[in-house]
């Protein structure tokens, strides 16, 4: 992925919304094709992270000490990945089972936790940005709203 799609998409992560406007987060942008695949191996479904163009770490304080702090990464996860869909690139989040083996491989501080790492890349199929959604993939909207009341 150029440098400018791989800046857009972090800078995307950074402009999302937060608990109190904290931005209570670090990115590692992951290239390196060796420390992918080391990162692969942190959680049960990140296999995906080894063949990436690019994987992005997203770090927080201590989750448990506020629970809000995973939801503003996910905030940030789905600002990136939106923003990598508008630029043709696909994207695929993976949970770190692993921690303190992901701690190890990317070198980052004590006072920062890892749960949630996305990788992103162009799709190997050019439709797939273009096609209609498969059929049976979501729950129709009134399996999962209601409207005033339950």
């Amino acid at each position: 992925l150029p440098d400018e799609v791989v800046k857009a998409i972090l800078n995307a992560g950074r402009r999302s919304q937060s608990s109190k406007n904290s931005q209570a987060w670090q990115f590692i942008a992951i290239r390196d094709k060796e420390i992918l695949k080391a990162l692969s191996t942190c959680g049960e479904w990140a296999g995906h992270i080894a063949g990436a163009a690019l994987a992005v770490a997203i770090l927080t304080p201590d989750p448990a000490e506020k629970f809000q702090r995973l939801f503003d990464a996910g905030q940030a996860a789905a600002f990136m990945q939106l923003a990598a869909w508008e630029l043709g690139v696909g994207s695929c989040p993976a949970s770190i089972y692993e921690p303190e083996k992901a701690r190890e491989i990317l070198g980052f501080p004590a006072e920062w936790h890892l749960r949630l790492c996305l990788s992103f890349g162009y799709p190997l199929e050019n439709n797939t940005l273009t096609a209609a959604p498969k059929k049976g993939g979501r729950r129709e909207l009134d399996e999962v709203a209601h409207w005033d009341k339950w």
